[in-house]
């Protein structure tokens, strides 16, 4: 592709494009595609000297057969009878005939019609492909458009994201550094208090712990003062 594309462009620069594999497939068929009509240029032009060389041996055949048979001559005709022989030529040179015969003519305008519908039902296939080519490109630019906004939406999603993500971390690590502080905090003041004397067993854990067990005594009076009134109530 890279070839062809300098081979087109020459001494100038090639322009710039997206090189994906959806262009250079189009890159590749429009190179096949221009190769193929090089290539049948070329044989048009060959086809078209033969036909020359032959035009001129025709020319010759009928400028002796005037000449010879008649007793003609190409400069000794009539204004109109050149202008019908400048039509007869230039109409066996359009058609291509292998001479100026009417069979010629017949078959020539035949393979002209011919060729006629076929390059027309090649134009048709090329405009058809042309159009779904040209309609896939349409919704291939389309995608690129919705998934560069759905990249850009999820980036920035992921930004907002991320912001809360780091100021919840911030509020982690704050109350870590909170947490140790009163720990230290805790474990100084119980050191201080230990060195004054105080009474371990009246501290708040001590005290929590005295006040669950008195729940729970409490809770086993309960039906033991129950059974004693039951006691007193019998009569002497």
């Amino acid at each position: 592709v890279t070839i062809w594309l300098k081979k087109v462009f020459g001494d100038w620069p090639i322009p710039q494009h997206e090189v994906d594999e959806q262009t250079v497939n189009i890159l590749c068929k429009l190179a096949e595609y221009n190769e193929a009509t090089d290539r049948d240029v070329s044989l048009v032009i060959e086809g078209l000297k033969e036909l020359s060389k032959e035009y001129e041996a025709e020319a010759k055949y009928l400028e002796r057969l005037l000449s010879e048979e008649l007793g003609l001559s190409i400069d000794k005709l009539s204004r109109k009878g050149t202008m019908y022989l400048d039509v007869l030529v230039s109409s066996a040179m359009t058609l291509e005939t292998k001479d100026t015969s009417l069979a010629s003519f017949i078959y020539a305008i035949n393979e002209r019609t011919s060729e006629l519908y076929t390059t027309e039902s090649e134009n048709r296939e090329m405009e058809l492909e042309l159009k779904n080519l040209i309609a896939k490109i349409t919704t291939a630019l389309k995608l690129e458009t919705l998934l560069e906004k759905d990249l850009k939406n999820t980036q920035e999603l992921t930004k907002v994201k991320k912001a809360k993500a780091d100021c919840k971390s911030q509020d982690l690590q704050f109350l870590k550094l909170k947490c140790q502080e009163l720990k230290r905090r805790i474990k100084a003041a119980e050191m201080d208090l230990a060195a004054t004397g105080f009474d371990v067993s009246l501290s708040h854990k001590s005290l929590v712990s005295l006040a669950e067990k008195l729940d729970r005594l409490q809770k086993d009076i309960v039906p033991l003062k129950k059974k004693v009134k039951s006691y007193q109530d019998l009569p002497p």
